[in-house]
């Protein structure tokens, strides 16, 4: 019987804050809300902003919620509206030369030919040049793109332990996956005492990989600026390093690891890894990831090239001249381009024999992610065929569970860019399927409107926002439009362009959407923790279920241990370098197995073939 991946942990940060205990979700949802998870949302954001609770020196309410969501790029990052350029120019120098000093360590290892050096102290010249000198003079432009989904202001991903010299994305990735560590309400080594060494999957990364100046950006524009490239610049640069840090620093995992690269459906080609190890018993845990921190002025130039962005100018055009970098995002309306944002989060998997083994929360299960791939296509740039598999694939999954039901028990959370041409493309990819499998109304989440878009991260940041329907029953609008543009396909398809509350009981699938850049498709049938349950609950005794929840009961006060303590002000990353450092004398070896130490049970090495028998043929 195959195994079933069910979700039991989650974390991460993003535009809207802390993901674990659903804080980013209630924030993309916080009209919607009660007024006691409003305070709690405002409360959780101040945690994050370090702002005092104190009334006669902390922020008001309202400054608190400014400071997330998309909104205008903040000194946190840089000023958009002077970031540094290096202009070429020209001197072009008529009836004398040109003569300046400087000192000898400043002299360029090659003299060039038009210079004559006069030595005036041991340590200072003074150069002659003769003709022209081409040059490059530091100024400063504004940007084209000045909103963007960034991280909470105020708050510093690298804080809660010592990461100097880390880039910005690694930094994110270890409180993210710390958070979600916490949010289960286990301790990591209890796990890892009821396991082998190689039962647990690790498959977290970027898209973009690392590209500020502490990683491969620093790397690659060092010696056009004067600075020396780090030694740290390169390997930081890795797009697996996320992995490699949880393995690393906060794991101490020895299984299977890696990142597999779909553009922007890169979170969910990792989850699909995570979910085929679980089911076909390669694994009995899988951590899934993704970290990305694209908002760079390099990296913001890069799309604004490709005419990708929503720029100041185009946002204004459409709202009478008026700019508003709080609805720079409009998935499905009348919009001009995406928004970037910066997300890290990771998801803990179990199979569900090992969860209620563990008394482990359940917040739902993966049952199938699909990948196709767009064919011969006209650019690498256009859309194509593959995405209409995924997504007619990823509901066909939930109907081949719940049968004819899923007609009125789904939802979808689409990609949802922002962009013309996504809005005319994904329409119909959505209304398509819907109409194949009978949906009249299928609800459309679009998280984007809140968050911008991640990157690789994207998928992820839909997933969690997944969670945060079935917990609080509340259907995220479209809030940064008014109206659904002439050119979408609606049929068999229901947006909202305001919060709507739903029975969260009624729903209990959930399709995660994804197109990436160059034909990148992927599609993930998501179970809510309801339906989840109910399909534990059947493989389980009367007995087996009471003790499951009996143990859920100590886990989940656990969980709230940790929420307490963050909301008090504690922000430590599980960060442990140089801390039980393995090498092949600290394995115990045998011909059935390899003992690893703080793992229960052994690597087996009685492993048999598959192809045995076609010897014996």
């Amino acid at each position: 019987m195959a195994r079933l991946p069910v979700i039991v942990g989650f974390g991460g940060i993003n535009a809207a804050g802390r993901s674990s205990m659903h804080h980013s979700y209630r924030r993309m949802v916080f009209d919607a809300l009660s007024e006691a998870k409003k305070e709690s949302t405002i409360a959780s954001l101040r945690q994050l902003m370090s702002q005092p609770c104190d009334e006669e020196i902390s922020l008001s309410a309202q400054q608190v919620l400014n400071g997330s969501l998309i909104r205008r790029i903040t000194d946190d990052l840089f000023d958009p509206d002077a970031v540094t350029f290096h202009e070429p120019i020209s001197v072009n120098i008529e009836n004398d030369n040109l003569r300046f000093s400087v000192k000898r360590k400043a002299l360029p290892r090659q003299i060039p030919a038009n210079w004559r050096l006069k030595q005036l102290q041991a340590n200072e010249f003074e150069v002659t040049v003769e003709g022209d000198q081409d040059c490059l003079v530091e100024t400063q432009r504004s940007l084209k793109v000045t909103s963007a989904g960034q991280i909470p202001t105020g708050f510093d991903p690298g804080e809660g332990y010592s990461s100097r010299n880390h880039p910005r994305g690694l930094q994110m990735s270890v409180y993210a996956l710390s958070d979600a560590l916490g949010s289960m309400g286990m301790e990591w080594g209890d796990i890892l005492q009821q396991l082998a060494p190689d039962e647990i999957s690790v498959y977290a990364g970027s898209a973009m990989s690392q590209l500020d100046a502490q990683a491969n950006g620093g790397m690659l524009n060092s010696r056009f600026i004067g600075q020396r490239t780090t030694s740290k610049q390169c390997p930081f640069g890795f797009a697996e390093m996320p992995a490699d840090f949880a393995n690393a620093y906060a794991l101490g995992s020895l299984g299977t690891t890696g990142t597999s690269m779909g553009a922007c459906a890169s979170f969910l080609y990792n989850l699909r890894q995570g979910v085929l190890d679980i089911q076909s018993g390669r694994a009995r845990v899988a951590i899934v990831g993704s970290a990305e921190a694209p908002i760079t002025p390099d990296i913001i130039n890069g799309y604004a090239a490709m005419n990708a962005l929503a720029t100041d100018a185009e946002l204004a055009d459409l709202d009478g001249g008026v700019l508003n970098p709080r609805l720079a995002c409009r998935p499905f309306g009348k919009n001009c381009g995406f928004t970037l944002g910066e997300s890290a989060q990771y998801f803990v998997l179990f199979d569900h024999e090992f969860a209620l083994q563990t008394g482990a929360q359940i917040f739902g299960g993966v049952t199938d992610v699909f990948v196709n791939a767009d064919g011969y296509k006209r650019s690498i740039s256009a859309p194509g065929a593959g995405n209409y598999i995924t997504v007619a694939k990823a509901l066909a999954s939930g109907r081949g569970l719940l049968g004819d039901s899923i007609v009125d028990r789904s939802f979808v959370l689409a990609h949802g860019t922002g962009t013309p041409q996504n809005r005319v493309t994904e329409s119909d990819v959505l209304s398509r399927a819907a109409s194949l499998h009978g949906v009249d109304s299928w609800p459309v989440v679009a998280v984007k409107a809140f968050l911008g878009h991640s990157i690789g991260s994207a998928g992820a940041d839909q997933l969690l926002t997944s969670l945060g329907i079935w917990s609080d029953g509340i259907l995220p609008g479209i809030t940064t439009i008014t109206e659904i543009a002439d050119d979408v396909a609606t049929k068999g398809l229901s947006f909202d362009t305001k919060h709507r509350d739903i029975d969260a009981n009624q729903y209990a699938v959930s399709i995660i959407n994804a197109k990436g850049f160059g034909g990148n498709n992927a599609s993930a049938c998501v179970l809510s923790p309801s339906m989840t349950a109910e399909l534990l609950q059947g493989q389980a005794s009367a007995t087996e279920w009471q003790a499951y929840q009996h143990k859920r009961e100590e886990t989940q006060a656990a969980a709230l241990d940790y929420e307490n303590a963050v909301m008090s002000g504690e922000n430590t990353c599980r960060y442990l370098f140089d801390n039980n450092v393995l090498d092949g004398d600290s394995l115990a070896f045998s011909s059935a197995g390899i003992q690893v130490p703080n793992f229960g049970r052994a690597v087996d090495l009685d492993l048999g073939s598959p192809y045995r028998s076609w010897l014996d043929e």
